[in-house]
């Protein structure tokens, strides 16, 4: 691997897994999303800033950033199970009492099964542009099931093309537009577009991508486990680009345990809105 640190922290190996952590204090853990590219990176500013009060930690995510790319089945449940392995590893590091955790989009489905199958390890959980609260319906399909589209896995992933296909997915203009489809506007954060172009470049990088391109890391029962939490959580989302539908999050808005905050900008506030985003989850973590 020729990947420098997506964060400004040290590699610890988990289960197999990187994961990035540096700081002292309480403990803190934060999920990347799932994209073509996607890597801890996503996460630096919020790592940054964890540094002054906790030990945070950033994992990459089974078949991203400096984690094994290997060709294997990439699922909801592998995600989940890395989530646990690197809390578990945290928590033996750090003692037994509860944690707060962060998602950023797909990773909010992974926090969320985790936290719901072990709600004891988790003190609260903040959601970035969480997926699943999209329409005016929950999904809620069998336990366990997945919005695969069947046939396009086996399609995209034929040896003849796949890497083709992947190659063109990456490329550094189209890794750009994509970005800014996220932000909602040309300001894209510079240096995570760096990195993503680099880390799409990685052996073995498609592997993972290719089955978010199916929809089989997307849960279709996810409006379940959202319903099943009973801890704290801290959803928020932005008001521009591509990922601004969270139409079902009325469905959650009455529940005691759960707040949405809305900021004026892209679906990764935190890059935008720094200081404020920083304030707001700091009251968060504070109970507020």
């Amino acid at each position: 691997m020729t990947l420098p640190p997506p964060v400004p922290g040290t590699r610890l190996d988990i289960g197999g897994l990187a994961c990035w952590t540096a700081g002292s204090g309480p403990p803190l853990v934060l999920v990347h999303s799932v994209n073509a590219a996607a890597s801890a990176a996503e996460v630096r500013p919020l790592f940054e800033d964890g540094l002054a009060t906790n030990t945070v930690y950033a994992p990459d995510l089974p078949g991203f950033g400096s984690s094994p790319r290997e060709p294997r089945e990439y699922t909801p449940r592998l995600m989940t199970d890395a989530v646990l392995a690197v809390v578990r590893a945290v928590r033996e590091r750090h003692g037994p009492a509860p944690l707060p955790a962060l998602a950023v989009s797909l990773g909010s489905e992974f926090l969320a099964r985790a936290a719901s199958e072990q709600p004891g390890w988790f003190e609260r959980i903040a959601l970035v542009s969480p997926t699943g609260l999209d329409g005016t319906a929950l999904r809620r399909g069998a336990a366990g099931s997945t919005r695969q589209v069947p046939g396009v896995l086996p399609l995209v992933s034929l040896p003849l093309w796949s890497q083709a296909l992947f190659g063109g997915l990456t490329r550094p203009g189209v890794v750009r537009y994509f970005l800014e489809r996220t932000w909602g506007g040309k300001a894209i954060d510079e240096a995570m577009w760096d990195y993503a172009v680099r880390t799409a470049r990685e052996p073995g990088a498609r592997f993972a991508p290719l089955a978010f391109l199916s929809g089989k890391l997307f849960s279709a029962d996810i409006g379940t486990v959202y319903e099943s939490l009973a801890l704290p959580v801290w959803a928020s989302h932005g008001t521009r680009g591509d990922f601004t539908d969270y139409r079902a999050k009325r469905l959650f808005e009455g529940r005691p345990n759960w707040r949405f905050d809305v900021f004026e900008g892209g679906a990764l506030p935190y890059f935008e809105h720094r200081a404020e985003f920083a304030a707001r989850w700091r009251g968060f973590l504070g109970g507020g």
